[in-house]
């Protein structure tokens, strides 16, 4: 087994632990002085070493919003606001 060059293994997997709980590349590689290159490959290289997934529990019923967007100017002005 090769060892490990560089960073300590605790960093690595604080590192990798931030990106678990939704921190991105480049925050956490501010938070830990790293570069985020840096941080993306050592989660590439966790998750290769992955074998086996969780399957996530059956839903029965899914709860969601109202949401509406659009790209670029609207077709018409709008009619809930006096402009």
């Amino acid at each position: 087994m090769q060892k490990a060059r560089g960073y300590d293994l605790e960093t690595r997997k604080k590192a990798i632990q931030m990106y678990v709980d939704g921190m991105n590349l480049r925050r956490i590689g501010r938070h830990l002085g790293l570069h985020h290159r840096t941080v993306s490959l050592w989660v590439q290289a966790y998750a290769k070493g992955i074998t086996q997934v969780p399957t996530p529990p059956e839903v029965e019923t899914a709860e969601l919003d109202e949401l509406f967007t659009f790209i670029g100017d609207k077709k018409r002005k709008s009619t809930s606001s006096p402009r």
